[in-house]
């Protein structure tokens, strides 16, 4: 029931991932296109975008080194990631997705809309150590990614130690994390992973919509589909103290 799947394929644990390189694409559609054509200063190939690391305030965005900047991990249709750029205008944020057609709906849509503080990039999650510098980032959204729940699975989940290690390295102090998802299983197996790190535990919940949390809780479209049907939303909230 995840809104989106952040992998292209199963990998053994410590293994890199590896993605098709766009310039490789034989026949481009417009999305394939897109991405180093019509919104090249905005969205980053899979190529150029490790470039950016301990570039994203001085070249990217070109702002002070105090301006935070936010990453959203799987923008999917790019709901929340819109919701974020047009809302905290102060604040710039990159999202991170594989597929290229989401890709391109996320950052246009942002686009279409008057943002000018968000940039996207074609990476695959596992990587993610590799597109930022130490304290370069602060908070982080991961909205319901592949909870990956057959047999001898979970060793591709994102949500875990190896990741949120990195996660912590590339955070500032006191950012926050945030991680939800519509699978129980992948939610418990998760905390288990979360307490093995250095983040503070904040606020959890098997039933977001319920808690505390609710009323400031922006609600994507897949999400409103889960809760329709009855499925609880699992959340919490870290922080790097």
């Amino acid at each position: 029931m995840s809104e989106k799947n952040n992998s292209s394929s199963e990998e053994r644990p410590n293994q890199r991932p590896r993605i098709s390189l766009t310039s490789s694409i034989p026949i481009h559609n417009y999305y394939t296109q897109a991405i180093d054509g019509e919104f090249r200063d905005y969205s980053f190939n899979e190529e150029r975008a490790p470039l950016n690391q301990g570039k994203w305030r001085s070249e990217v965005f070109k702002i002070s080194a105090e301006y935070p900047i936010d990453l959203e991990i799987g923008t999917g249709n790019g709901t929340h990631f819109q919701h974020r750029a047009l809302t905290s205008p102060e604040r710039g944020i990159v999202g991170v997705e594989l597929k290229y057609k989401p890709l391109i709906q996320s950052i246009r849509g942002a686009l279409r809309k008057g943002a000018k503080n968000a940039r996207i990039c074609r990476y695959h999650a596992m990587n993610i150590d590799l597109l930022f510098a130490k304290n370069e980032i602060n908070d982080v959204y991961i909205h319901f990614p592949d909870p990956w729940v057959t047999p001898r699975k979970p060793r591709n989940r994102f949500v875990c130690k190896r990741v949120l290690d990195w996660l912590w390295e590339i955070q500032q102090p006191d950012s926050k994390l945030d991680f939800k998802t519509d699978s129980r299983e992948y939610f418990l197996w998760a905390m288990e992973q979360i307490r093995e790190t250095k983040y503070k535990i904040e606020f959890e919940t098997l039933n977001l919509h319920a808690s505390p949390m609710a009323a400031d809780n922006f609600a994507t479209q897949f999400e409103n589909i889960f809760t329709r049907q009855g499925i609880e939303i699992n959340f919490v909230r870290l922080r790097k103290t």
